[in-house]
């Protein structure tokens, strides 16, 4: 065979006619449809290295875990101790550092998730499974009524209403569950309906006062629910619960009687524990949330008029109506939070302080939500487990149990300056088109 035999086909002329290089556009498309795992990897690498809500949010608490680990160094007295002579001995500094660290977060995760000792034991057959399920089930708990004003919240928000009285409206919910659930002798399933409708018709009535108050005189819905926050409680119900037929017999402290047993919420993992059906109801709330901005002509009024309520007037949207309407849903899904207490949690009965700061508190699950419903449920949880596993971590570590409280607060803040954490982490500027985009409009978008 000749040289010229040997030579390839495209060296002969001609060759570069009968197969003419593809175009620029149709040999990228072929390199990137050539390697799709390559393509995907970079897509992901892309979102995890700019600054979109999702990845500030997980940062956020990345950062905020970071920032409470050296106050649970600075809180643990050997460590305070083995500084004295820091510049002798730097590692047992350290390693006082590491093991208090250490320690408090794996407490903060078994008492709040699993403990694999105790599920290693249950395995075999030398603990019970309400041990193993206990720290899930407290995070249960503490979560359902923070996702219930959590969703009253950022709902407001999506309509350009700033809700703060979220406090006031679950605790409205709360007695009207509480009465409900005390005052006649349900039936099975009945009473538990009754029961949770009276709570979900407390607290809307509390915001329909707020909405009705911006709808007819422009009333600021900040000022308005902070002023029914305080009415609300202490002063209606430490009024209310020392009534006669309502406070319980035998005392004298402002409580109420305890709903009846039919008129409780149904545990979801057994008597011995505490997880009941309140964390079915607001996940259920939140999907009802999800479609009602997403697929309903009132959903998209609601978000017509959070993000130009001029505009909206103009497009022929009821203001006034939208305020109003939303306000009521508002308070109905704060009102579901309080219910989530005194019908799911011992003694159920009714007190000035049942529902202690959740109303205060689901404006910082909101605000790490983003204001949208699944955003809520996830930050609900998180914060529910934060609460759930803090007394294990003080009982394991001897960390404060207030160290919880400044990690929570610590999430809130980082999140809130999304400009700090990228500065931190060195995150690319957010792109038009990229993973997250859609988070990044804010909480109306």
């Amino acid at each position: 065979m000749s040289s010229d035999d040997e030579k390839p086909a495209a060296d002969t002329p001609g060759a570069a006619k009968k197969n003419p290089p593809a175009p620029a556009g149709e040999a990228r498309a072929e390199r990137k449809s050539g390697d799709p795992r390559r393509s995907r990897t970079a897509i992901v690498i892309d979102a995890l290295t700019t600054a979109n809500s999702a990845t500030v949010t997980v940062l956020a608490i990345v950062l905020a875990l970071v920032v409470g680990a050296l106050v649970i160094a600075l809180s643990d007295q050997q460590v305070l101790d083995s500084m004295q002579y820091f510049f002798a001995r730097p590692g047992d500094t350290f390693s006082a550092a590491w093991h208090a660290i250490s320690t408090a977060y794996a407490a903060l995760f078994t008492g709040s998730i699993v403990d694999p000792e105790t599920l290693n034991y249950a395995w075999w057959g030398m603990a019970s499974w309400t041990q193993v399920l206990t720290p899930i089930s407290e995070t249960l708990t503490f979560a359902a009524p923070l996702i219930g004003t959590g969703l009253a919240v950022g709902l407001a928000f999506r309509a350009g209403m700033f809700n703060i009285g979220a406090q006031g409206q679950a605790m409205m919910g709360a007695i009207g569950a509480g009465l409900v659930g005390f005052l006649l002798p349900w039936p099975p399933v009945i009473g538990v309906i009754a029961a949770v409708l009276g709570g979900l018709l407390g607290g809307s009535i509390w915001g329909m006062i707020a909405g009705w108050l911006k709808a007819k005189f422009g009333a600021h819905e900040v000022i308005t629910t902070i002023m029914l926050n305080y009415i609300a409680a202490p002063s209606f119900v430490t009024w209310l619960v020392t009534q006669h037929g309502i406070q319980q017999p035998g005392r004298n402290d402002p409580i109420s009687k305890p709903v009846v047993a039919n008129a409780q919420l149904p545990h979801l993992f057994g008597s011995g524990l505490r997880a009941n059906l309140a964390i079915v109801l607001v996940v259920a709330a939140a999907i009802g949330v999800s479609w009602l901005l997403r697929r309903s002509t009132l959903g998209f009024e609601f978000r017509a008029v959070g993000s130009n309520p001029n505009a909206s007037r103009t497009a022929g949207i009821n203001i006034n109506r939208t305020y109003l309407l939303v306000m009521i849903f508002a308070g109905a899904l704060a009102g579901l939070g309080g219910a989530a207490i005194v019908l799911g949690n011992t003694p159920n009965s009714i007190t000035p302080s049942v529902v202690g700061n959740i109303g205060f508190d689901g404006i910082t699950v909101a605000l790490l939500g983003r204001g949208k419903p699944v955003g809520t449920v996830l930050a609900g949880l998180l914060f529910g487990a934060l609460q759930a596993g803090a007394s294990q971590m003080q009982v394991t570590s001897q960390i404060p149990i207030e160290v919880s409280t400044i990690i929570q607060s610590l999430i809130v803040i980082f999140v809130a300056a999304p400009a700090l954490v990228k500065a931190v982490f060195r995150l690319r500027a957010q792109r038009v088109g990229t993973i997250g985009q859609n988070l990044a409009k804010g909480w109306n978008g």
